[in-house]
């Protein structure tokens, strides 16, 4: 094992971290990790994210409910549309993606840079919300939670075929939608992004199984390293500000962003 491959296995852990401290955020650190330290072909980096992404989600997912932060019924009315979306993606449009795309002046857009670039572009679209830091603004009423919820199946439906196309979970949209939308506490739509997240991307990862060879043994141990992080992330989660963490690491994603379209426009 190099040193690329130790960091990548380092990389696994602070994918829990960030789950556990925010969250969200730590799906959009999966992709890049597996490809460029691990050296995996981009799509099944993303098949593989959603299991590593999913189960790290549903460890932190079971804490919170045991603390009763979940909201279920807010958790089932998005998560049914985004799950239908995902594994839609999964096992019918991706594989459906042929593998050169388009040729302009001798550049060759493949379908391994489409993901890469679209990834990136979600990574951007990440930071933005989370740079933005969006807090929930007091003074609502449980009447306009109720106006919402068909904006929360019409969101899920769009985060489910994000994370159907880029192998994240989506955190980073969801939880503004959970706070805006359906009005819930910070903390509550943490909680429940966790699980939403964790339905999501292992049903995506259902799709991936019908078409794709898994090697689990790999799979298994970078997830496990992952779990351990999410543990740690929902420890210090009680003494870290979540907001202030959030914005920081917004700045970290946009950097990261920038750095794979140079990369993959630069090969």
């Amino acid at each position: 094992m190099d040193i690329v491959e130790i960091f990548g296995y380092i990389g696994a852990l602070f994918i829990g971290l960030v789950l556990g401290l925010i969250g969200g955020g730590g799906s959009i650190l999966t992709v890049p990790i597996l490809v460029y330290t691990l050296s995996f072909n981009p799509v099944i980096a993303t098949a593989y994210s959603l299991f590593v992404v999913g189960t790290t989600s549903l460890v932190g997912a079971l804490q919170n409910m045991r603390k009763g932060k979940v909201d279920f019924k807010t958790a089932m009315i998005f998560s049914i549309p985004a799950l239908s979306a995902v594994y839609l993606t999964r096992a019918y449009i991706i594989p459906a993606i042929p593998d050169k795309l388009f040729e302009v002046s001798n550049f060759v857009v493949t379908k391994n840079l489409f993901v890469m670039i679209f990834f990136a572009f979600i990574m951007l679209l990440a930071s933005i919300t989370m740079i933005r830091n969006t807090k929930q603004k007091p003074g609502k009423h449980i009447e306009s939670k109720k106006n919402k919820y068909y904006l929360l199946i019409i969101q899920g439906f769009f985060i489910g075929l994000v994370t159907g196309l880029v192998g994240a979970g989506g955190g980073f949209l969801i939880i503004p939608a959970l706070v805006l939308l359906a009005k819930l506490p910070m903390k509550k739509a943490v909680a429940s992004s966790l699980f939403i997240i964790a339905i999501n991307s292992l049903i995506g990862f259902l799709g991936d199984m019908q078409i794709y060879d898994i090697d689990w043994s790999f799979l298994l141990i970078f997830t496990s390293i992952s779990v351990v992080g999410i543990f740690i992330g929902t420890r210090l989660n009680n003494f870290v500000d979540g907001n202030r963490l959030k914005k920081a690491f917004g700045w970290f994603v946009l950097i990261m962003g920038v750095y794979i379209i140079y990369k993959e426009l630069d090969d």
